[in-house]
């Protein structure tokens, strides 16, 4: 029997839920291709290790941006590759797969991502939006009539939504997010230090000492290599989460904005249930240190992070579709 399976496809990561099993597999979204012949080189860890430092006849391509797919046969081949290796399919059955997308992507792009996961080697697919997985997967209980209100901040997209009796009622998605953090962060070295520091180092940065809320008692320190942009020679400086904090904070009041047009529309009853419930936060942005304090700030309710934020949608995926096989069994009438 195959095994059915959720697929968080991620701008930054893909990570798979296997139903009965929990998270299987958890890569990076970057395939590594000889421009030559076009072959496929190296998907994932490995693929991601080869990011800036490859000769000019490979590229490592991210085949995903902004939460939807820019490539759509690199996509494929990622895909059928993270597939194959997990061994999900049956001998006659292939996996039923629940795949997940921002709230305001086009009718192309969704077809777009269904068809990429049919061609890797999915039976039935199902496609679902993204905050209400990861509401899920966080462990809120959507399907009751209240409001539960989530902000995931993923690497492409940051979604947030309102929702109440399994349905979203209102969101809104934006395409700022990790990606924009370590955009922002190459920028700012280069504009006050004149070093040039490639995509893994900003994303290093960002993780290591980056910081969403100016806390005093919060001002780690970094030594960070890169070139530098006048003589071109290697150079290295020291930079505290105080310097980089202005490049940050650019990013997530456009977040924090975000949010307060979703709390702005949602009706009365609601809003009082996300004072008494308050925010969930999921996804890599909410581990970034004191993005829980801005949002208590700025939106003046309660803010918690989820658990494990990084696995939130593709758990939520996994969930709901073994709710949907329960449901198939018991309609079915099966003992």
């Amino acid at each position: 029997m195959a095994k059915d399976i959720g697929i968080d496809l991620g701008t930054a990561n893909v990570l798979i839920y296997a139903v009965g099993k929990g998270i299987v597999l958890n890569e990076p979204s970057v395939v590594a291709v000889d421009t030559k012949s076009n072959q496929v080189l190296a998907v994932g860890s490995e693929a991601y290790r080869m990011v800036g430092r490859t000769p000019s006849n490979i590229r490592a391509i991210r085949p995903l941006k902004d939460g939807v797919i820019s490539d759509f046969d690199v996509t494929e081949s990622m895909l059928s590759y993270f597939i194959s290796k997990l061994s999900v399919k049956g001998f006659l059955a292939k996996p039923n797969i629940m795949i997940c997308a921002p709230t305001n992507i086009t009718e192309i792009e969704r077809r777009a991502i269904i068809q990429a996961a049919e061609k890797s080697g999915g039976g039935k697919v199902y496609l679902e939006e993204e905050p209400k997985v990861a509401a899920v997967g966080a462990g809120m209980d959507i399907f009751k009539p209240q409001g539960n209100m989530v902000i995931d901040i993923g690497g492409g997209t940051s979604d947030i939504a309102v929702l109440s009796l399994g349905d979203i009622v209102a969101s809104k998605s934006i395409r700022i997010a990790g990606d924009e953090l370590n955009v922002n962060i190459i920028n700012f070295l280069k504009t006050q230090h004149n070093l040039q520091v490639g995509e893994r180092t900003a994303e290093s940065i960002k993780i290591k000492i980056g910081s969403a809320y100016p806390d005093e008692d919060h001002n780690e320190s970094l030594e960070v290599r890169g070139r530098d942009a006048v003589s071109g020679m290697p150079r290295s400086i020291e930079i505290t989460s105080k310097d980089i904090y202005p490049a940050i904070n650019s990013v997530m009041v456009q977040i924090v904005n975000a949010a307060k047009e979703v709390l702005e529309i949602v009706p009365p009853e609601l809003a009082a249930d996300i004072i008494d419930r308050g925010i969930m936060l999921t996804g890599g942005g909410a581990l970034l240190h004191g993005v829980d304090k801005l949002m208590i700030e700025q939106l003046k309710v309660p803010v918690v992070i989820s658990e494990n934020p990084l696995d939130n949608v593709a758990k939520g995926a996994g969930i709901l579709l073994e709710h949907m096989n329960a449901a198939t069994t018991k309609k079915h009438g099966r003992r």
